[in-house]
């Protein structure tokens, strides 16, 4: 194999493996700001009392990083791991390792729930070593209707979302259907903006950068393109526009006004995608919501 395309498969290997974790990151944002109501769609109905930490340290000083811990009021402590592809041996003999440590360290039972979007059909859920058999509880997001989900989100009317309603919404990227990505990404983004007088902008802003997570791993760059169109309209979009405007008035004319948005949605991009690169995809979210942090890094990468 040359050189060349040796180096070239190695760099998208690197992109795509970054990409996963960019939607294991929006994942457990959404676990974060919604646990209650996520847990609730999947099925689960007893409360969450609270997020318990998911770094586990062991005599030996080896860490653990489980994707998500709930302790429930039934007094199980539920383990949430996600999963973008097929489920291997592996996998689950580190699940099983995260679930004992977890067993001895609250003295309380535990059930791990594998919330998997592979386009996999069969996916592994169990593995026996010697007498023992250890399974999770399988999560398929395949199996949901994206476009059947979205139509019925659309049809509360405006002003009627729930947090109920953001979970489905925020996950529908990863879901079944025929719709394709481009669209239910728009779609979450308009729907979003319906619930923008319910939820604090806050909120709305984290819910956005979510799906614009989602856009950086499954779109191309045209498509990616329409999304920052949208996204312009959006809580999201205003603060890029604000940021733009602060730009805007220093040049003093209403040309430097448009002249700097156009380079603060530039700007803002780049940034995206550089954390992309490096794989620092837990900083996404961050990013969007906080503008303090957000111009540090600008400042860091000399963007």
């Amino acid at each position: 194999m040359p050189l060349e395309t040796e180096e070239i498969l190695q760099e998208d290997n690197k992109r795509r493996e970054s990409l996963s974790q960019a939607e294991d990151l929006a994942l457990k944002s959404a676990a974060t700001y919604f646990g209650d109501e996520m847990v609730r769609w999947l099925g689960i109905h007893e409360k969450v009392l609270r997020a318990v930490p998911t770094e586990l340290v062991e005599l030996e000083a080896r860490h653990m990083y489980e994707d998500f811990l709930y302790e429930k009021e039934n007094g199980v402590y539920y383990h949430f791991e996600f999963e973008s592809d097929s489920i291997s041996e592996s996998d689950l003999r580190r699940f099983r390792e995260y679930e004992a440590s977890t067993v001895r360290i609250y003295g309380a039972p535990v059930v791990t729930f594998v919330i998997c979007s592979s386009k996999v059909k069969i996916l592994r859920d169990r593995i026996t070593d010697g007498i023992n058999t250890y399974r999770v509880r399988l999560i398929r997001l395949k199996d949901e209707d994206a476009d059947r989900v979205l139509e019925q989100i659309q049809k509360k009317g405006v002003g009627s979302l729930t947090r109920d309603d953001i979970i489905p919404l925020l996950l529908s990227p990863l879901m079944g259907g025929k719709g394709e990505q481009k669209e239910r990404i728009l779609k979450g983004i308009r729907l979003l903006k319906m619930g923008e007088d319910i939820f604090t902008k806050e909120d709305v802003r984290k819910m956005e950068a979510i799906l614009y997570t989602f856009a950086v791993k499954f779109l191309d760059k045209q498509e990616l393109g329409l999304i920052k169109e949208e996204m312009a309209m959006t809580i999201l979009g205003q603060m890029i526009w604000d940021d733009a405007m602060e730009k805007g008035m220093e040049k003093g004319m209403e040309k430097g006004i448009e002249k700097g948005r156009k380079e603060e949605s530039e700007r803002y991009s780049r940034l995206i995608l550089k954390l992309t690169e490096e794989n620092k995809t837990d900083l996404l979210i961050k990013t969007a919501s906080d503008p303090e942090y957000r111009e540090t890094l600008y400042k860091e990468y000399g963007i």
